[in-house]
């Protein structure tokens, strides 16, 4: 039986009167490639910024590779990688020397070597020497990607990594991602592409108002005929604007 990875336990998050985590609890195995869905403000985010170390709970627990976040946030985070929903490399750096700046602060020997890989597997290399204000949005999503692999972690947390990736380099990613399960690595990740998710996510948490309300493999949850989409709408309640 695999290692749990992440687990949770009654975990809540207020934003003064808004419960944005209510009662989480949930356990992520290594060699998981675990999908977060919900609606805009489901919570999805905030559950990432709690397990990453960003945020601190209101109540309850979260342990990540046996570290709570909440308590030792710089020791979880220099275990994990992460691709946040939104996130700009400095403008001052070109995308190589950006790499490089990671490997700095990582303490990473090869981070040379790592920086040209990287570099060429995400078709940069003509642009590596471009100052980050300069690239173009996926081509800066693809350098943040890179950012948080590099290092080879065995855990990441990734907010809708596919954002602005063509459909090639969103091959590209899955590609990597299936290899790095093989390898043992585990994911934690949130997107709304629910095609892509029932395509490779392993198992699939929903949340809707801060709750899970449902988890499963993306055959458990699917009824006869329907489409994870289908899943997503029976599971979600429909927005008020929309009623």
């Amino acid at each position: 039986m695999n290692e749990v990875t992440v687990e949770t336990k009654d975990l809540v998050r207020r934003f003064g009167n808004l419960t944005a985590i209510d009662n989480v609890t949930m356990t992520i195995s290594t060699g998981e490639l675990f999908g977060l869905l919900g609606p805009n403000g489901a919570g999805k985010t905030t559950i990432l910024r709690l397990l990453t170390g960003q945020l601190e709970p209101t109540s309850g627990s979260s342990k990540v590779l046996g570290i709570d976040p909440a308590k030792n946030p710089i020791a979880v985070k220099a275990r994990i990688g992460v691709v946040p929903e939104v996130e700009s490399p400095p403008s001052f750096l070109t995308a190589v020397e950006y790499l490089q700046f990671i490997g700095l602060v990582r303490d990473i020997e090869d981070i040379e070597e790592r920086a040209t890989h990287w570099i060429e597997y995400m078709g940069m290399r003509e642009v590596q020497n471009v100052p980050c204000k300069d690239l173009s949005k996926g081509t800066r999503q693809k350098l943040v990607v890179a950012a948080a692999l590099i290092h080879d972690p065995p855990l990441v947390f990734l907010d809708e990594p596919f954002s602005g990736l063509d459909p090639h380099y969103q091959k590209i990613m899955k590609d990597y991602l299936h290899g790095y399960l093989q390898r043992g690595g585990t994911v934690f990740m949130c997107t709304h592409i629910l095609e892509i998710a029932e395509k490779i996510c392993t198992r699939i948490g929903i949340i809707d108002r801060g709750r899970i309300v449902a988890v499963g493999s993306p055959t458990d949850l699917r009824r006869e005929g329907e489409t994870l989409d289908s899943v997503f709408m029976r599971y979600t309640e429909t927005p008020d604007a929309a009623r």
